[in-house]
């Protein structure tokens, strides 16, 4: 059984894994993605992360197919056995603009709608899903500690953020009485991104762009592409000219080819698959982090878990690390 664990500063006891479902109701359908919420209920895993915005990339699919097909699910489920985390303040997909939509009044329309898919009356995390520079942090605190208040969110936090940014924002909620953020979704898995290609494929500020600092502050991170999109596993079984396009420009530099051998022999000598020990590299760092993991089968969602109960030395992880 998957272990719990406690957000710092929340009341929310959460899975060690959290399961992202940016999938579902689009390249996994509805009937699939039950059984695998099943499966990871079964498990032990409560922890859930979606938005308000996937499943907007395939214009035949309903609006927010993901959240949909979550709340479908919970139903037939009872709501206090699940810890559901979505975003908001994306990108408008369905119109193709890339224009910022980090405002109060865009928060506040995807945050209804959120709810109107999820079929709940409020959301356990609610993640900022990008930022705005342009905009103050003043209002969007205010705007977030409103919903709050008024019952919609429990906790909320920011995914995508500089950590100037965020560092900024936690004062400003500071100054109203405030705690803030109550945790950060960074871009973070062991393989390192080429920064040109990841921001080119849609991808967010990576952790080791300064949210180390906020980390050891004691700030947890949840991060989003903690299997490196599976990148080690692939090249482990196809090697580096079986890798897809997409891989290999985000993710094929000699950083990655060190760290791949790493990996390999951490597997070999634990007697593991390579996900494992890429997913285990993040659960257990030093500070509190619970990586967001994706799965399509059921045996890509059994293997995924077990990382959680894989427990790698300090060696092992600076081996990692290189």
């Amino acid at each position: 059984m998957l272990p719990k664990v406690t957000i710092q500063g929340t009341g929310l006891s959460v899975s060690a894994l959290c399961y992202g479902t940016n999938q579902f109701g689009t390249a996994i359908a509805q009937g699939q993605a039950h059984e695998l919420l099943d499966d990871f209920t079964t498990r032990g895993g409560n922890f859930i992360d979606t938005a308000r915005s996937y499943g907007d990339w395939v214009p035949e699919a309903p609006k927010g197919a993901s959240e949909r097909t979550i709340g479908s699910w919970l139903k037939r489920r009872s709501r206090q056995d699940v810890v559901i985390a979505t975003k908001g303040g994306h990108v408008d997909m369905r119109s193709g603009s890339w224009a910022p939509r980090v405002n109060p009044q865009a928060i506040a329309a995807d945050l209804t709608e959120s709810l109107e898919h999820l079929q709940i009356d409020c959301i356990d995390l609610y993640w900022l899903h990008a930022d705005d520079p342009g905009q103050d942090v003043g209002p969007l605190m205010d705007a977030l500690i409103g919903h709050q208040q008024a019952g919609r969110i429990r906790y909320f936090g920011a995914s995508n953020w500089t950590a100037a940014r965020i560092t900024a924002a936690q004062a400003y909620a500071k100054s109203v009485g405030h705690p803030g953020f109550v945790a950060v979704q960074p871009f973070w898995g062991l393989a390192v991104p080429n920064v040109q290609a990841a921001a080119a494929q849609g991808y967010g500020h990576y952790y080791d762009d300064g949210l180390e600092r906020l980390h050891a502050q004691g700030l947890p991170m949840i991060p989003y592409a903690g299997q490196s999109r599976g990148f080690f596993s692939k090249l482990a079984t196809a090697g580096e000219g079986g890798l897809p396009e997409h891989l290999a420009k985000m993710y094929l530099n000699d950083i990655n080819r060190q760290r791949a051998k790493a990996v390999n022999a951490v597997a070999a000598r634990r007697g593991v698959s390579v996900n494992e020990v890429v997913l285990a590299y993040l659960v257990n760092q030093p500070n509190p982090t619970i990586p967001i993991f994706g799965a399509f089968r059921h045996e890509q969602l059994v293997e995924s878990l077990k990382a959680a109960d894989l427990k790698l030395t300090t060696q092992e992880l600076q081996q990692l690390r290189g």
